[in-house]
């Protein structure tokens, strides 16, 4: 039984509905027309709270990258002034947290380096995500922990070792460690649901998953075994422009996925065997008793 810790209005953990993320990250593509309809798309299915990256380009691309070439819809252009083409500016997050506020919906972000973690805190996040990619980077976890706000740790590409750690430096805070594997798109036989088990025998805390597998049969299994949240990006079409867009759910995809989760939740019950009164005529009339 994993403790219950608090997200914004939500309770997350065991004997608690799945709190389901909907990644928008950066499949919005830099418009913000976009990521309304996203944000739109996550409402309607009934999802918890959507969350985006946010990344400050000159910290975060290696030097020997920022030059590199590279086609996009805008044209041929540096991978410094892409990640500058898909980055939403703190006037634009601020725009996005309004329309949340409008739609009723939770939104955070994963924060790639501590600039983004600053720009963030004006708007009284729910919880910060940690990114499998910075888990091994003491300094900006410690960093987004001293924020005092509940954390959400992905663990993608990582040892236990390396996972042991980044828990260790969590100290007191309130977390959900997610399993996930850093492919895009995940082939079946790496998703590894099975890890779900080992970390909630392992650690004290929600656990979660957090999926870039095509379909979503994954994902509610997932939850059938002890995922307390769930993530999964989302997208407008899967054909569009975009490392994550393959291995997104599409709107009507993202509706069937929380109605599949919420089917999932009423359907495994207490454990507990008992009689119940939808059984109780055909057991009148077709149990044969012992005479």
């Amino acid at each position: 039984m994993s403790k219950v810790i608090h997200v914004g209005s939500h309770n997350v953990g065991d004997g608690n509905p799945c709190y389901i993320v909907a990644e928008i990250g950066i499949n919005h593509n830099g418009d913000m027309d976009n990521a309304k309809l996203l944000i739109d798309s996550a409402v309607n299915a009934g999802c918890s709270a959507v969350k985006f990256q946010k990344r400050t380009p000159e910290l975060c691309v290696p030097e020997n990258q920022k030059g590199q070439k590279r086609d996009t819809p805008w044209g041929t252009m540096t991978y410094i002034d892409y990640r500058h083409k898909v980055e939403f500016s703190e006037a634009q997050y601020s725009e996005i947290d309004n329309y949340c506020k409008k739609k009723n919906i939770a939104w955070f972000a994963s924060c790639w380096d501590e600039p983004s973690v600053d720009l963030m805190e004006q708007f009284d996040l729910p919880c910060y995500k940690i990114p499998s990619a910075a888990l091994t980077n003491d300094k900006l976890v410690k960093y987004i922990v001293s924020q005092g706000r509940p954390v959400v740790l992905s663990t993608g590409m990582s040892t236990s070792e390396e996972i042991d750690h980044a828990v260790s430096l969590l100290n007191d805070s309130n977390y959900v460690i997610c399993h996930t594997t850093s492919t895009y798109p995940c082939p079946i036989e790496e998703i590894n649901l099975r890890m779900i088990q080992t970390l909630r025998s392992k650690f004290d805390s929600p656990i979660g998953y957090s999926g870039h597998e095509i379909g979503i049969p994954t994902t509610v299994v997932a939850v059938a075994l002890g995922a307390n949240l769930v993530e999964r990006h989302i997208t407008l079409d899967r054909t569009m422009w975009g490392t994550d867009q393959a291995a997104s759910v599409q709107p009507v995809g993202l509706s069937n996925l929380v109605r599949h989760i919420r089917s999932i939740e009423k359907a495994m019950g207490d454990g507990i065997k008992q009689i119940y009164d939808s059984e109780q005529s055909a057991r009148t009339k077709l149990r044969i008793y012992n005479t």
